[in-house]
Protein backbone atom coordinates (compact mmCIF):
# COMPACT_ATOMS: atom_id res chain seq x y z
CA UNK A 1 0.00 0.00 0.00
CA UNK A 2 1.55 3.33 -0.64
CA UNK A 3 2.93 5.33 2.15
CA UNK A 4 0.04 8.12 1.47
CA UNK A 5 -2.57 6.10 1.13
CA UNK A 6 -2.10 4.37 4.29
CA UNK A 7 -1.27 7.47 6.51
CA UNK A 8 -5.16 8.42 4.95
CA UNK A 9 -6.72 4.89 6.03
CA UNK A 10 -4.48 5.19 9.60
CA UNK A 11 -6.25 8.59 9.85
CA UNK A 12 -9.58 8.01 9.27
CA UNK A 13 -9.39 4.76 11.21
CA UNK A 14 -8.47 5.83 13.94
CA UNK A 15 -11.05 9.03 14.09
CA UNK A 16 -13.37 5.98 13.45
CA UNK A 17 -12.23 4.22 17.13
CA UNK A 18 -11.70 7.69 18.73
CA UNK A 19 -15.52 9.45 17.87
CA UNK A 20 -17.59 6.21 16.81
CA UNK A 21 -18.38 2.61 17.77
CA UNK A 22 -16.80 2.04 20.98
CA UNK A 23 -18.56 4.86 23.45
CA UNK A 24 -21.15 3.32 25.54
CA UNK A 25 -19.78 2.53 29.47
CA UNK A 26 -23.01 0.18 30.44
CA UNK A 27 -21.76 -2.98 31.85
CA UNK A 28 -18.29 -5.25 31.77
CA UNK A 29 -20.21 -8.55 31.73
CA UNK A 30 -21.01 -10.47 28.66
CA UNK A 31 -24.23 -10.66 26.65
CA UNK A 32 -26.02 -12.89 24.99
CA UNK A 33 -25.02 -13.20 21.10
CA UNK A 34 -27.91 -11.90 18.79
CA UNK A 35 -27.94 -9.92 15.70
CA UNK A 36 -30.20 -6.42 15.32
CA UNK A 37 -30.79 -5.48 11.40
CA UNK A 38 -30.76 -2.10 10.52
CA UNK A 39 -31.62 0.16 7.60
CA UNK A 40 -27.80 0.60 6.64
CA UNK A 41 -26.45 -2.58 6.99
CA UNK A 42 -27.12 -6.17 4.93
CA UNK A 43 -27.00 -9.20 7.45
CA UNK A 44 -26.16 -12.43 5.90
CA UNK A 45 -24.41 -16.32 7.37
CA UNK A 46 -20.95 -17.15 7.52
CA UNK A 47 -19.25 -20.57 7.25
CA UNK A 48 -15.99 -20.94 7.84
CA UNK A 49 -13.40 -22.79 5.40
CA UNK A 50 -10.09 -23.71 6.19
CA UNK A 51 -7.67 -21.48 5.08
CA UNK A 52 -3.87 -21.73 4.52
CA UNK A 53 -0.77 -19.63 4.44
CA UNK A 54 -2.35 -17.96 7.90
CA UNK A 55 -5.43 -16.92 5.83
CA UNK A 56 -9.07 -16.86 6.95
CA UNK A 57 -11.97 -18.01 4.69
CA UNK A 58 -15.37 -17.64 5.14
CA UNK A 59 -18.42 -18.67 2.92
CA UNK A 60 -21.15 -15.87 2.96
CA UNK A 61 -24.92 -16.73 2.16
CA UNK A 62 -27.68 -14.25 1.86
CA UNK A 63 -31.24 -16.32 1.26
CA UNK A 64 -34.28 -13.81 0.40
CA UNK A 65 -37.00 -13.76 -1.67
CA UNK A 66 -36.47 -17.24 -2.90
CA UNK A 67 -32.90 -16.22 -4.30
CA UNK A 68 -29.60 -17.47 -2.75
CA UNK A 69 -26.47 -15.67 -3.11
CA UNK A 70 -23.18 -16.72 -2.17
CA UNK A 71 -19.55 -15.62 -1.92
CA UNK A 72 -16.13 -16.26 -0.44
CA UNK A 73 -14.52 -13.85 1.20
CA UNK A 74 -9.93 -14.44 1.76
CA UNK A 75 -8.53 -12.08 4.11
CA UNK A 76 -4.76 -12.42 4.67
CA UNK A 77 -2.68 -11.95 7.95
CA UNK A 78 -2.68 -8.99 9.82
CA UNK A 79 0.09 -6.47 10.17
CA UNK A 80 0.71 -3.67 12.45
CA UNK A 81 2.53 -0.71 11.15
CA UNK A 82 4.06 2.09 13.41
CA UNK A 83 1.70 4.56 14.44
CA UNK A 84 1.97 7.80 15.95
CA UNK A 85 -0.62 7.79 18.91
CA UNK A 86 -2.32 5.30 20.96
CA UNK A 87 -5.57 4.56 18.86
CA UNK A 88 -3.32 4.11 15.69
CA UNK A 89 -0.63 1.79 17.46
CA UNK A 90 -4.10 -0.52 17.78
CA UNK A 91 -4.83 -0.72 14.19
CA UNK A 92 -3.84 -3.82 12.06
CA UNK A 93 -4.27 -3.84 8.19
CA UNK A 94 -4.22 -7.17 6.26
CA UNK A 95 -4.83 -7.86 2.20
CA UNK A 96 -8.08 -9.95 1.38
CA UNK A 97 -10.03 -10.98 -1.67
CA UNK A 98 -13.72 -11.72 -2.72
CA UNK A 99 -13.95 -14.83 -4.27
CA UNK A 100 -16.98 -15.65 -6.26
CA UNK A 101 -19.00 -19.06 -5.76
CA UNK A 102 -20.83 -20.98 -8.36
CA UNK A 103 -24.68 -21.02 -8.51
CA UNK A 104 -25.17 -17.94 -7.01
CA UNK A 105 -28.44 -15.51 -7.44
CA UNK A 106 -27.61 -12.10 -6.36
CA UNK A 107 -30.17 -10.07 -7.39
CA UNK A 108 -31.73 -9.59 -4.29
CA UNK A 109 -28.44 -9.04 -2.94
CA UNK A 110 -27.97 -6.46 -4.29
CA UNK A 111 -30.72 -4.74 -4.53
CA UNK A 112 -30.46 -4.85 -0.72
CA UNK A 113 -26.84 -3.74 -0.40
CA UNK A 114 -28.41 -0.51 -2.90
CA UNK A 115 -30.70 0.59 -0.27
CA UNK A 116 -28.48 0.01 2.62
CA UNK A 117 -25.32 2.03 0.86
CA UNK A 118 -27.64 4.23 -0.41
CA UNK A 119 -26.13 3.72 -3.87
CA UNK A 120 -27.65 5.56 -6.73
CA UNK A 121 -27.53 2.97 -9.21
CA UNK A 122 -27.20 -0.75 -9.19
CA UNK A 123 -24.96 -2.69 -11.46
CA UNK A 124 -26.08 -6.06 -13.29
CA UNK A 125 -24.28 -8.94 -12.01
CA UNK A 126 -21.38 -9.84 -14.08
CA UNK A 127 -21.74 -12.19 -16.66
CA UNK A 128 -18.24 -14.05 -15.91
CA UNK A 129 -17.63 -13.17 -12.37
CA UNK A 130 -14.03 -11.97 -11.51
CA UNK A 131 -11.97 -11.71 -7.44
CA UNK A 132 -11.56 -8.46 -6.28
CA UNK A 133 -8.92 -7.43 -4.07
CA UNK A 134 -9.03 -5.24 -0.95
CA UNK A 135 -7.35 -3.88 1.70
CA UNK A 136 -9.19 -4.26 5.35
CA UNK A 137 -8.20 -2.81 8.57
CA UNK A 138 -9.51 -4.14 12.38
CA UNK A 139 -11.15 -1.38 13.97
CA UNK A 140 -12.72 -3.51 16.75
CA UNK A 141 -13.04 -7.10 18.38
CA UNK A 142 -14.76 -8.68 21.33
CA UNK A 143 -17.82 -5.97 20.76
CA UNK A 144 -21.84 -6.41 21.42
CA UNK A 145 -23.50 -5.02 18.91
CA UNK A 146 -26.82 -2.13 20.26
CA UNK A 147 -30.71 -3.04 19.62
CA UNK A 148 -29.87 0.17 17.24
CA UNK A 149 -27.61 -1.42 15.49
CA UNK A 150 -24.38 -0.01 16.56
CA UNK A 151 -21.31 -1.83 18.34
CA UNK A 152 -19.82 -0.94 21.43
CA UNK A 153 -16.86 -2.84 23.92
CA UNK A 154 -19.22 -3.06 26.72
CA UNK A 155 -20.48 -5.13 27.72
CA UNK A 156 -17.96 -7.77 25.38
CA UNK A 157 -19.35 -9.92 22.74
CA UNK A 158 -18.06 -11.62 19.84
CA UNK A 159 -18.46 -8.87 17.03
CA UNK A 160 -15.61 -8.19 14.88
CA UNK A 161 -15.37 -4.80 13.51
CA UNK A 162 -13.77 -4.42 9.75
CA UNK A 163 -12.93 -1.83 7.17
CA UNK A 164 -12.78 -3.36 3.79
CA UNK A 165 -10.80 -0.82 1.08
CA UNK A 166 -11.76 -1.52 -2.57
CA UNK A 167 -9.63 0.37 -5.73
CA UNK A 168 -7.26 2.87 -4.94
CA UNK A 169 -6.25 6.93 -4.70
CA UNK A 170 -9.29 9.08 -6.14
CA UNK A 171 -11.13 5.81 -6.92
CA UNK A 172 -11.52 4.13 -3.48
CA UNK A 173 -14.81 2.92 -2.07
CA UNK A 174 -15.25 1.89 1.48
CA UNK A 175 -17.31 -0.27 4.08
CA UNK A 176 -18.00 -1.67 7.13
CA UNK A 177 -17.79 -5.35 7.48
CA UNK A 178 -18.98 -7.03 10.93
CA UNK A 179 -18.42 -10.80 11.75
CA UNK A 180 -19.68 -12.71 14.75
CA UNK A 181 -18.10 -16.46 14.18
CA UNK A 182 -20.21 -17.27 17.32
CA UNK A 183 -23.41 -17.03 15.88
CA UNK A 184 -22.06 -17.14 11.96
CA UNK A 185 -23.28 -13.82 10.94
CA UNK A 186 -21.56 -11.04 9.01
CA UNK A 187 -23.45 -7.73 7.75
CA UNK A 188 -22.08 -5.18 5.17
CA UNK A 189 -22.74 -2.24 6.85
CA UNK A 190 -22.30 1.90 4.81
CA UNK A 191 -19.31 3.48 5.59
CA UNK A 192 -20.25 6.47 3.61
CA UNK A 193 -23.14 8.00 0.98
CA UNK A 194 -20.14 9.04 -1.32
CA UNK A 195 -19.02 5.45 -1.58
CA UNK A 196 -22.10 3.72 -2.02
CA UNK A 197 -21.84 3.33 -6.25
CA UNK A 198 -17.86 2.35 -5.74
CA UNK A 199 -18.48 -0.13 -3.34
CA UNK A 200 -21.61 -1.93 -5.36
CA UNK A 201 -19.82 -1.87 -8.23
CA UNK A 202 -17.09 -3.58 -6.70
CA UNK A 203 -19.39 -6.23 -5.07
CA UNK A 204 -21.58 -6.67 -8.24
CA UNK A 205 -17.98 -8.28 -9.72
CA UNK A 206 -18.41 -11.19 -7.41
CA UNK A 207 -21.64 -11.51 -6.57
Amino acid sequence: MPTQRLRGVIFSVAIALILGGCSRRESRSAVAETHFPSDESVAFELEPVQGGDGSQQWIGTYASQGKVARFRMDFGPLESPPGKTAAESKIKFGEGTLIPEPASDSSVLLADLQKALHAKTRPRPAEKRTSVPFTYAKIGENLSQASGGGFSETPPGNWTALKLIFGSEDKEGEVFLNINSNIKKGQFSMKDTDYGDRVLAELAKVL
